[in-house]
């Protein structure tokens, strides 16, 4: 029994070993992926009057996100195609044995105006539009420059009264 034992546990912590040592295998692109937002209907306002709260994962086989100099993170406005200004990632420093790293980002978005289709002015009350619907883009950019793929938010609704 204890000639099975032996060859097992060193097995099992050689392997343990081994996969802790290996870094992830992340492309040096950073990649994200839409997780999760904490609320999908604003009240429209010019003046940051609402907000939610966005949540982004990202890799990045190079790990090197994060540039407090710089904005990292760029949002566009679907309906207009308006990249609004953005927001910078606190630098991120190396982490363990390899350079790839992984997490999560959470940041605030703050609501946005309606816009309407017969002309009106936007931020405007409309009985006759109570609803606009809206999505972002976003994507980031770290310190080599290189652009991560785009994500796209799910709709938002913003209340024009």
């Amino acid at each position: 029994m204890k000639a099975l034992i032996y060859p097992l546990f060193f097995g099992i912590l050689y392997l343990t070993l081994y996969a802790c040592a290996n870094p992830p295998d992340y492309p040096i692109e950073p990649v994200i992926e839409y997780k999760r937002i904490t609320k999908n209907t604003l009240d429209q306002s010019a003046f940051n009057a609402d907000s939610t709260l966005i949540t982004i994962g990202f890799t990045d086989g190079d790990g090197d996100i994060g540039n407090e100099d710089s904005v990292s993170i760029f949002i566009i406005d679907n309906r207009t195609d308006f990249e609004q200004p953005g927001y910078k990632i606190p630098f991120i420093g190396e982490q363990g044995v390899g350079k790839g790293i992984s997490g999560e980002i959470s940041f605030v978005l703050f609501t946005s105006c309606c816009i309407y289709e017969n002309g009106l002015t936007p931020c405007q009350p409309s009985t006759d539009f109570p609803l606009d619907t809206l999505s972002y883009d976003i994507y980031i950019i770290d310190r080599a420059g290189n652009a991560s793929n785009r994500i796209t938010t799910e709709p938002l609704f913003l209340r024009c009264n």
